[in-house]
Parts: structure tokens; sequence; C-alpha cells
């Protein structure tokens, strides 16, 4: 037995259990009858088959419920990535129809969910798991699940049929980690391996493999039922959010193909570490990253998204960069502010390769507050660097950036290549200590570098093996404001997303 003090009185609980659910038991009602601390063991290799609910326990009980398969053996241990090579040794959830093979009843709270493979659902319809509510039956904050760890599972969509979405995160408290969600594509809508927007957070999601056609990570999209809700305190860390390249080879293209990573409500995120590659234009132009507010539906004047920050982050195989834009065109929506994009590699924009017009970054709706600093932009084809429209940014700084200027560098609607544009669109913007090849300085502020596009290869340590630190001899070393090299910490993103873990 387990006493612990509570509001004065010592209050007993008993002791944890280990149960174990064997082919033909019923999970739910193991489910039904867990109690804080105990643990759940499905048996390898065993498929179960249901609409499974985690069921609340009492308010005052942090324990952890754990569903699991049995045993260690032979699977990867905590912070390890499993992948689909351990299929085999994994109990397995199934949903009978187009709803989640596991979901979270309201207030439902302290569960641990690991090394499971979850299978798509009938012809690959709605969410795999569901984490809290997305709709209406959700609209008070004491009804959101909370308290929820993901680890170590398998999710997959049908390789014909593909899925909706992975994972739905509308829950409150909720770790996503050491896991691999793939094949999540839909045919005319869009699908993501994890979408949120009726939960508060915090959220981590942490060293996740992710596969989705549509947005392979995003939050907003629909309206939360919960006035006032914003998704906030994010983090997604060490994860690979990729599309695999036979999504594109299909002809014609099968599977609807939009971003890597689209926050369209959400305050106070940080993204880094993480490996975002292939993004190609089709239904989207291709810019892999998106942040754009978004009252999706005219029902939430509060959406935002405020506060992000995207670093140490390698970007590549994409036909653009990141788009920005700072307002919601057709309902009212808080401006965007306070956006940081930092020590990034951006390696292979190629507009020839993969479509749209291979801008690093475009700003419109006048976001406040954008910082971009210390990226290393090596595109192969290029409309431009920066492209600018609608709209006024205020407090813009785009310092110690190494990059390939393009065929237009900074360039804003109906206005010349550089100053024009910049006074137009980014009045008392510091842009300072870049580097921007094949660009001519005499159109931009002092205080930059304009070396030739076949001169940049030669101050990097190994341009053609895709070493992009500074040779010794640059003189681009320690010429940053700050006095470190221009471009990202090239040295920090490689350890930072090679880890041994994956």
């Amino acid at each position: 037995m387990l006493a612990v003090l509570a509001c004065g009185l010592f209050v007993v609980h008993p002791a944890a259990r280990v149960v174990g659910v064997r082919a033909g038991d019923s999970l739910q009602r193991a489910l039904d009858a867990a109690r804080p601390g105990d643990t759940i063991w499905l048996e390898r290799g065993v498929e179960y088959v249901g609409n499974f609910v985690l069921p609340a326990t009492a308010d005052e009980d942090t324990r952890v419920i754990t569903l699991r398969t049995y045993s260690d053996w032979g699977l990867p241990g905590s912070g390890q990535r499993i992948t689909p090579a351990q299929a085999p040794a994994l109990a397995v959830l199934r949903s009978p129809n187009s709803g989640p093979a596991l979901r979270t009843a309201p207030g439902a709270h302290h569960w641990r969910i690991q090394l499971i493979e979850f299978r798509a659902n009938d012809r690959g319809l709605g969410d795999i798991i569901a984490l809290g509510d997305g709709g209406g039956s959700q609209r008070a904050a004491s009804t959101i699940p909370h308290d929820l760890t993901l680890e170590r599972l398998f999710v997959h969509g049908d390789p014909l049929a593909g899925q909706k979405r992975g994972i739905a995160l509308n829950a409150a408290a909720v770790t996503i980690r050491d896991s691999w969600v793939s094949d999540i594509k839909a045919v005319g809508q869009d699908s993501q391996a994890i979408a949120g927007w009726n939960g508060p957070g915090p959220y981590l999601i942490e060293n996740n493999t992710l596969e989705a056609a549509g947005e392979n990570v995003m939050f907003g999209g629909a309206d939360p039922s919960i006035i006032g809700l914003t998704p906030a305190s994010i983090t997604i860390r060490g994860n690979t959010v990729s599309k695999p390249l036979a999504w594109r080879a299909a002809t014609p293209p099968r599977w609807q193909v939009k971003n890597l990573l689209e926050l369209k409500h959400a305050r106070d995120v940080v993204i880094e570490d993480n490996v975002l590659e292939r993004s190609w234009q089709e239904a989207q132009t291709g810019y892999a990253v998106l942040f754009t507010v978004r009252n999706q539906d005219g029902g939430c004047p509060w959406c935002e998204v405020s506060g992000v920050t995207f670093r140490r982050n390698l970007v590549r195989d994409v036909a653009a960069g990141v788009q920005v834009a700072g307002e919601d065109s057709a309902y009212p929506a808080r401006p965007m502010t306070d956006i940081v994009i930092a020590d990034n590699v951006f390696d292979r924009i190629d507009r020839d390769t993969w479509g749209g017009d291979g801008y690093f970054l475009t700003v419109g709706g006048s976001p406040q507050g954008v910082r971009v600093d210390h990226n290393t932009v090596l595109s192969r084809s290029s409309g431009g660097l920066i492209k600018l429209a609608d709209g006024v940014s205020r407090d813009f700084v785009f310092s110690n950036n190494l990059a390939h200027h393009g065929d237009y560098g900074i360039i804003g609607t109906d206005r010349g290549v550089g100053d024009d544009s910049i006074r137009t669109y980014l009045p008392g913007a510091r842009i300072e200590r870049n580097v921007l090849a094949g660009g001519d300085g005499r159109r931009y502020p002092p205080g930059n570098f304009f070396p030739s596009v076949g001169e940049l290869p030669r101050h990097f340590q190994d341009y053609a093996s895709g070493n992009f630190r500074l040779a010794l001899g640059s003189p681009w070393r320690r010429a940053a404001s700050d006095g470190r090299d221009i471009g990202a910490n090239v040295g920090a993103v490689a350890a930072a997303t090679r880890r041994p873990s994956r």
C-alpha cells in the first residue's frame, strides 16, 4: 500500500499492479479497471481491434498508468527512436472503422502509451490516435485530458489508402517522443502526422520521424471550441520531418502535398534541432515552413502566432524556405509578433528541381519583430532571397546571414531590388553583415558583402561535400556583428541533427 499526505490527511492508495491482456482478452475492460500506477501488458504480435478509450481516474492521484507491449527485449530503450523494423515485436492496436484506435475520455490524465504499433483506420479515415477532442464536446478547460505520454510508437497509414491524421493533439501537457509516424497521406484533403487546435499545451514533440503529405506538423487549422484557448509552450525538437520522394514520383500525383510544418495558431513555440526535408510545389508553392496566423473559420479573433523561435534546424531539398504571413486576410486575428529564425542551414533550395519560386523567405501581412540572424542559405536556383508584399513590417532584422542572392535578392511588389524595396516594406530595418553572393552592393545598405556566385564555394571548408564551415582564410570568420563567423554555427547544426539516438 502507498500512503501520501493530502490536505493534512493520509490517503492510502492500493499497490500498483501488472495486468496482462492476452489474445482474446478484453483490452477495454483492462483499461476501465486500471488504477493509478498500474502497468497493462499487451502480447507481442497480437492485434487488438477496437475503438479503445483511456478513462479518467481519480483527480488527486498523479501516478501514471502505462499501456505497453510486453518486455523490452529487442526493442529500443528510452531516448532511442523506434523504426518499422521493430514492428514484428510489437503489439498492435487497430480501429475497425473510421474512429480512433485509441482516444481519451474527458478529463483522462496520467497515461503513458509505449512500444505499440498503431495501424491505419478503415479506408484511412479520421485520426488513428485522438488525445482530447477537437470538436464541440470539449468546450470547458476542466474536461481537457492532460499529462499524457506517447513513447516509442509506430503509427502508420495504409500504403494504398493512406490516412487522414496520425495523432490529433487537443489535450494538455503531452509528450510525444521517440516514435515513427508514416504513410499519413490523403487525396483531395490535408493530412497531418500531428495536428492540434483545441488544446492549451504545453507540448513536447521530440526525436520522432514524422511523415505526412499535407502538413507534417500543424497547430491551428480549425477554430478551438474553448473560448480564448491558444496552443502554447510548444517544443518541437530533434525530429526528422520528411516527405517520401515516392509520393512525388506517382503519375499523376495522388496525394495532396503542402508543407513540412505550419503554425496558424500558436504562442511561445521553439522549433530546434530538426531535419526538415523534401517539400515541393503541388497543392501549395513548396515552402517548407509556414508561419501564417489564421482565424480559420471566423470564430477565433484571438488567434495568433507569436513568440516563435526557429533555430539550429537543417532544411534541405525544398522548393522554398519560410513563409511569414502576419495578418489573416479573411477574418480578424491578432497581428503576428516576435519571430526569430536563427542559426539554421538551408541547403539545396532549388526551384528547378522542386518547383515554386526558390525564395528563402517571404514576408507579408505586416508581421512585427521578425529577426533573421546567422543563417546559411545555399540555393541552386532561386528567384531571390526575400520577397516582400502586403504591408509594412517594423523592427525587422536581417543580420549575419550567408546566402545566395538569387535573381532578385530582396524585392517587394512593384519596387526595385534592394534599397527601394527595403525602404517601402521594411522601414527602419537593420540589414547588416550579410554575405549576399551574386548581389550588387550598390543597391543595398552598407556593411554587407557581395562576392560572386563563383567565388562563394572557396570560402567553405568543403562546399562540394556539404561541409559549410568557413575556411580558415575566409574574411567572414569572426566578421559578424557579434564577433562570430557570418552564417550559421554549422558545427552546432550538424551535431544537433545527427544525434546517436537516430
